[in-house]
Formats: structure tokens, sequence, C-alpha cells
């Protein structure tokens, strides 16, 4: 059973008119910027502050790693998520798991969805010269 707990980014959108736009790896963090549809020239980025395993993939081979019969706790169209007994993960160092306390963070689009293995807790900022809704 691969367990999906929603996180609270702070921010609604649908998640499956975004995309990952950027992404930057440095020494122990990464932050990646996904589109905010609905408002427009704005990102929401992802960062982690600490080592991370990273794998970013496109969401039709994530939607068929596993049977959909063993998801718990998807919601359509949410981003982010705390993921528990994914394959991603159980196939990393045990380790590494084990030392650090990493745990899985997903963060689903209807394009590129980023999977990110690390003890940070991963942090969420908007970024926009204006945060208002786009025009429909």
């Amino acid at each position: 059973m691969i367990k999906y707990y929603p996180l609270d980014i702070g921010i609604a959108f649908k998640a499956n008119n975004s995309d990952l736009v950027n992404f930057h790896w440095e020494t122990n963090r990464i932050w990646a910027d996904f589109r905010l549809p609905g408002y427009e020239g704005s990102v929401i980025r992802v960062t982690f502050d600490n080592q991370c395993i990273v794998r970013i993939i496109d969401e039709m081979p994530l939607s068929t790693e596993s049977d959909p019969a063993d998801w718990e706790g998807l919601i359509p169209d949410h981003f982010a998520y705390l993921v528990e007994g994914a394959a991603f993960m159980q196939m990393q160092s045990i380790t590494w798991k084990e030392i650090t306390g990493a745990r899985h963070y997903q963060f689903c689009t209807g394009w590129a969805c980023l999977d990110v293995i690390s003890a940070a807790e991963p942090t969420f900022e908007v970024l926009s010269s204006a945060l208002t809704p786009a025009a429909e």
C-alpha cells in the first residue's frame, strides 16, 4: 500500500494544469519552481535545505509505476504529498535512509512530477510581482 499524505502549501491551484518550469541543485540544497495556473507570471517555489535524492518524471510513467488499487490518500488535482511505501523510496540505500531520517515527498503536475527524498521538510514560497488571479 502506498500512502499519500496531502501537504498544505498555503495556496490553492489546479495541479494538473501546472508544470515544473525550473530546477536548481546546490550542495545540500535544491529548489524547484512550478507554474501557478490562474496566477499569470507566478510560480510556487519548493525548497529543501539538506541532502536530497531527486527524480523528475513525466506524469504518465509515474501513474503506471504501481497498481492504483494500492494508492491511498490521493486527492484529484492536489500538488504536494508526503509519501510512504512507494518504490522510489524503497530502492534507496537503507543505511542512508536510517542515518538521515529521510522522508519521501512528491509534487504532482499534469506534466513533470518531482520526487524528493530528504531529511529536510520542504518550504513553499510564491514568487510573483503581483499575486492576483489571471483573467479566465
